[in-house]
C-alpha cells in the first residue's frame, strides 16, 4: 500500500467518534440470519447454474435451440466456460448490456444474407421476458449456453461461411482463417463495448462484397411491397412496335431501378419505344445478353423473376465471398466463370484490368474452382493432350483418320523426342494406348494453347491460355446468348480474349517487356519460350451468379453449372455443418 494511502487511513481511525459513554464495544462481522440466508441461497443458485453450464457444454445438445445439435462447438463451448463454468451473459439474473446487443444482431442476421432464425432470432424474447421474471438457475444455464452457441455460430459463419467449400468442391482453404472462438466471444463480446464495430471487423474486406450487402438491403426493402404484376409476354415486341403491356413493363422497370424515377410513361401508351427500350437495354446489359432492346421471350422471363429468388441469390454470392483467402501476397486475378470474365487487381485494391474468357462445358468438363499461382508464361507452346483427352478424343480420332499431319500433331516420345510426323501405324497407336507414345501439337497459331499460355500447376491440368486462330470465341457474333453457349465450351480451361494485354498486365513490374515484345514474342519468338514470374501471382478462380459494380448496377448471371442450387440444397440441411 501506498504510505500516504496508509496516513489517511490512520488519521480517519484516531479521528473517527468514540462510542457513548467512551466504552469501545466489539464490532459483530457476522451478517443478520436472512442476509446469510440470502447469500446461501444465491450461492447455491450460482452453484446449480454452473453444473448445468457444465451438463449442456458436455453434452454438446441443448434442446431449447432452433439446432440442438452443437456437437461441432462443444470443444469451443467447453473452453470458454472452464474453469469455473460461470454465466458470460447474466449478472445478478438478469441479460447483460452485451447479451442483449448481441440478440438483436442475431435478430438482424438476415441483414448479413445470413437467417436468423439459425441464431434463433424469434426465440430470443420470450427467453429474455423469462429472465424479468422469477426464475430458476436452469434457466439462467440454459439461456447462457444459448447465447454462446448462437453467438460462436454467427461469428463463425460471417467470418468463414456456414459451408465448408471443399464439402462442395471448392478448393479453398478456410481452416487458416479459423478463429479462437473461446477467446473472441470471451474478450471481444462478453466484456466488448461495441459488438457491432467488433464483428465488423471479421467481415470479409471487400469493397465488393459490402456493395452487394447493400443491394441486398435494397432488393429486401423492395419485397416488403411484393413483386407487382407481372410483365406481359406477348411472343416478342420490337422497338417501335405495338405492346399492350407498357405500363407493367414500366413498373417493373421502374421498380428494378433500370427506368429512372423522372422518366414518365403516359398511362395509354401503346407503343414499345423511346426511354422504355433503352430501361430494357439497360435491364439485359445487368443480365450479361446482348442489349438489342428486343422484349423477347427469355427477357421477359429474366424480368418476371421473383425478388425472392434475387435475394437468395445474393445470400449465396455473400456465403461465397465468405470463403475467399482476406489477404493477398500480391494483387490478384479474378476469374468469375458465370459472367464469364477476368479481373486484375492493382496494388491499390482496384481493377486495373478486365476481359472476357471463356470457361469448361457445363457437362463433363465443368472448369474447377480454387486458388493458386500463376507461376510462369511460355510463349508459342506446345500442347500435349491430357490423359483423358488422350484417350476418349485423340485416340478415337487417330483410329478413324491415322494421319497426323491433318490433326496438326507429332508422334513423341516419353522424353518429347519426335518418333512420328506422317501417318500413325497400328503399331504405333497401340504404344499411345500403352503410354510408351503419347502426342503433341506444334507452336503455332492453330496449336490448341493458341500462341500464350499462363501456367499454375495443379491437379486438374487447368491453364489460362490463348485460342486458335481459327476458333471464334469472342467477336460481336458470339455476344448473348449465343455467346453463353460458345464461351461454355472448353475442357475445363479458361481462353483469355486478349491473351498478349493478359501477359503483359502479368509482367507490367518486369522492365524488359511491355505489350509491342509481348506481341512479337507471340508471333514471331522462340518456340517453347518460358518467362518466370517473380514473384507468382495469385490466381482465384470463382463462381458468382450475382455481381454489384461500382455504380451499384445489379448484375445476375446463370447458374451454368448448378453450384446455386446445390449450395441452396445444403444450406437448407441446418446446423451442424461439417466445417
Amino acid at each position: 500500500m501506498h504510505p500516504s494511502r496508509r496516513l489517511e487511513i490512520a488519521l480517519l481511525v484516531l479521528v473517527s467518534p468514540l462510542p457513548i459513554g467512551g466504552q469501545i464495544s466489539a464490532q459483530k462481522t457476522t451478517s443478520s440470519p436472512a442476509t446469510a440466508t440470502g447469500e446461501a441461497r444465491s450461492a447455491a443458485k450460482q452453484d446449480s447454474a454452473s453444473a448445468r453450464l457444465s451438463a449442456i457444454a458436455a453434452s454438446g445438445h441443448l434442446e431449447d435451440l432452433r439446432w440442438p445439435d452443437f456437437s461441432d462447438y462443444r470443444s469451443h463451448v467447453i473452453n470458454f466456460y472452464r474453469p469455473g463454468y460461470q454465466p458470460a451473459w447474466i449478472h445478478d439474473g438478469q441479460p447483460t448490456t452485451q447479451a442483449l446487443e448481441l440478440i438483436q444482431i442475431l435478430q438482424d442476421a438476415d441483414r448479413e444474407g445470413l437467417q436468423a432464425d439459425d441464431y434463433d432470432a424469434s426465440r430470443w424474447a420470450d427467453r429474455v421476458a423469462l429472465l424479468k421474471s422469477p426464475h430458476e438457475a436452469a434457466d439462467e444455464a440454459r439461456f447462457d449456453a444459448a447465447l454462446t452457441v448462437c453467438g460462436m455460430r454467427y461469428v463463425s459463419d460471417l467470418h468463414i461461411g456456414r459451408v465448408n467449400p471443399q464439402n462442395l468442391g471448392f478448393e479453398f482453404d478456410v481452416s487458416s482463417k479459423k478463429l479462437d472462438l473461446p477467446h473472441f466471444v470471451r474478450e471481444r463480446l462478453v466484456n466488448g463495448s461495441d459488438l457491432h464495430a467488433e464483428l465488423a471487423q471479421i467481415e470479409p474486406p471487400f469493397p465488393s462484397y459490402k456493395r452487394l450487402r447493400a443491394a441486398l438491403l435494397h432488393y429486401m426493402e423492395l419485397e416488403k411491397s411484393g413483386d407487382g404484376e407481372k410483365v406481359l409476354d406477348v411472343g416478342g415486341v420490337s422497338p417501335g412496335g405495338q405492346y399492350a403491356g407498357i405500363a407493367g413493363l414500366g413498373n417493373r422497370l421502374r421498380l428494378l431501378g433500370d427506368l429512372p424515377d423522372s422518366v414518365s410513361i403516359p398511362p395509354d401508351s401503346k407503343v414499345y419505344e423511346g426511354p422504355l427500350v433503352d430501361a430494357v437495354k439497360h435491364f439485359q446489359e445487368r443480365l450479361g445478353r446482348q442489349a438489342t432492346g428486343e422484349l423477347d421471350y427469355k427477357t421477359v422471363v429474366e424480368l418476371n423473376v421473383p425478388l425472392s429468388d434475387r435475394i437468395e441469390q445474393m445470400r449465396l454470392g455473400l456465403e461465397r465471398y465468405r470463403w475467399l483467402p482476406y489477404q493477398f501476397k500480391q494483387p490478384p486475378i479474378v476469374i468469375n466463370v458465370p459472367e464469364f470474365r477476368l479481373y486484375g487487381f492493382d496494388g491499390k485494391n482496384e481493377v486495373g484490368l478486365t476481359m472476357r474468357v471463356n470457361v469448361g462445358e457445363d457437362y463433363d468438363h465443368q472448369t474447377p474452382m480454387f486458388e493458386n499461382n500463376i507461376q510462369y508464361l511460355v510463349f508459342r507452346p506446345y500442347w500435349t493432350p491430357t490423359p483423358n483427352i488422350l484417350r476418349k478424343e485423340i485416340i478415337p480420332d487417330l483410329e478413324k483418320n491415322p494421319s497426323l499431319s491433318d490433326q496438326n500433331l507429332e508422334l513423341v516420345s516419353a522424353s518429347g523426342k519426335v518418333i512420328k510426323s506422317g501417318d500413325v501405324t497400328p503399331a504405333l497407336l497401340q504404344q499411345v494406348r500403352a503410354g510408351k507414345l503419347t502426342v503433341r501439337q506444334p507452336p503455332g497459331p492453330e496449336n490448341g494453347m493458341g500462341l500464350v499460355k499462363f501456367i499454375f500447376p495443379n491437379q486438374h491440368d487447368v491453364y489460362i491460355h490463348d485460342t486458335p486462330a481459327s476458333l471464334d470465341m469472342f467477336s460481336e457474333a458470339t455476344e448473348g446468348e449465343e455467346g453463353e453457349l460458345k464461351r461454355v465450351a472448353s475442357h475445363g480451361c479458361i481462353h483469355v480474349q486478349d491473351p498478349a494485354k493478359f501477359a503483359a498486365w502479368l509482367l507490367r513490374n518486369n522492365p524488359s517487356w511491355n505489350l509491342e515484345k509481348v506481341e512479337k514474342a507471340m508471333h514471331d519468338g522462340r518456340d517453347n519460350f518460358q518467362v518466370n514470374l517473380v514473384p507468382a501471382i495469385p490466381v482465384l478462380i470463382f463462381y458468382m451468379t450475382v455481381v454489384v459494380g461500382e455504380n451499384g448496377d445489379v448484375h445476375f448471371f446463370h447458374d451454368i453449372y448448378d453450384h446455386d442450387r446445390t449450395l441452396k440444397l445444403e444450406l437448407a440441411q441446418g446446423y451442424p455443418y461439417p466445417k
